[in-house]
């Protein structure tokens, strides 16, 4: 069976905050954070908005994209590392919010990655047919966990929300490979105690190589060459690591996707919130093969190439 996108959604809340905002806060500047991060401006959710309601807004324009209703959901699967409790998951909260009374319901903790880690989940459950239609939300309300006195991350992370319905799409398209990962030795070097903690040097050392190696390592499962991507959409972490990864698949800079310098680093809702914003551009057409490439707290890494279209 080929499993693909068949409707997809994104949520970003309106406050918009620059640089310079961030210059009156914490001792930093609008170049040091352009030019080491590629960030310009972030958005925040505010104190009346929980991470559940950022993915329910987005849960329901994937659903009216692929012109299904909630009822037609057998299973939602949330990623996501800022629940709105640690218990009952989000995909619970928006399972009753959405009406969707016939789907079973799980949140995924893979951090930045967690979005491929959810669809490739949606992906087994539906090759198996098992599942007709799944809902898979990557979501984030970073702002509550950054630490206001660690200038090194408070300037990095934004929130937003993104989901897609998977199911059957037609001969040809879909998800062609995926790889998933983890190094556990890793853990130590991204977490979140009270607040969230980083070793930015460790980070983007793995970063730069993992992202480029499963970026390759599903093309090659795909049976493709370089040459056969038509477009990338990298986590959207850092510039540097996002060119990078770009430079190592030998494409042009229009054919990888940046928005980090408008939202930051989304976490789990990066790359979905990238491939809306790059479809509404017009620059993802059907029959375009995408490599998606993401890695996260853990560590974790998750990449996928896929086929787009119905």
């Amino acid at each position: 069976m080929n499993v693909g996108i068949l409707g997809i959604g994104r949520y970003l809340p309106e406050k918009i905050v620059t640089n310079a905002d961030m210059e009156k806060i914490l001792d930093t500047s609008d170049e040091w954070i352009r030019t080491r991060t590629g960030i310009e401006e972030r958005r925040f959710a505010d104190d009346e908005t929980n991470t559940s309601d950022m993915a329910y807004f987005a849960a329901e324009k994937a659903l009216q994209n692929a012109g299904l209703k909630a009822e037609d959901i057998e299973l939602i699967i949330v990623a996501t590392v800022t629940p709105d409790y640690p218990f009952p998951s989000v995909a619970c909260l928006i399972q009753e919010r959405l009406g969707a009374k016939n789907a079973a319901a799980m949140d995924v903790g893979a951090a930045c990655a967690g979005f491929m880690y959810a669809m490739i989940t949606a992906k087994q459950f539906i090759a198996t047919g098992d599942y007709k239609h799944v809902l898979v939300v990557g979501v984030e309300k970073l702002s509550k966990i950054v630490d206001w006195n660690d200038r090194s991350t408070a300037v990095l992370f934004g929130d937003g929300a993104a989901a897609v319905v998977m199911g059957e799409v037609s001969e040809g398209r879909g998800i062609l490979s995926f790889e998933l990962g983890a190094n556990g030795a890793g853990a130590k070097h991204l977490y979140q105690d009270e607040y969230l903690i980083m070793n930015g040097r460790e980070v983007f050392k793995f970063a730069v190589r993992q992202m480029g190696e499963s970026a390759i390592n599903v093309i090659e499962k795909a049976g493709l060459k370089k040459e056969d991507v038509d477009f990338l959409i990298p986590h959207q972490a850092n510039i540097r690591i996002m060119e990078a990864s770009r430079q190592r698949l030998e494409l042009p800079e229009e054919k990888m996707s940046k928005v980090i310098h408008k939202y930051g680093n989304t976490s789990a809702s990066s790359i979905p919130i990238a491939i809306v914003e790059e479809l509404e551009a017009g620059k993802i057409k059907d029959d375009d093969v995408i490599v998606m490439v993401g890695f996260g707290g853990g560590l974790t890494w998750g990449a996928v190439a896929l086929k787009w279209g119905k």
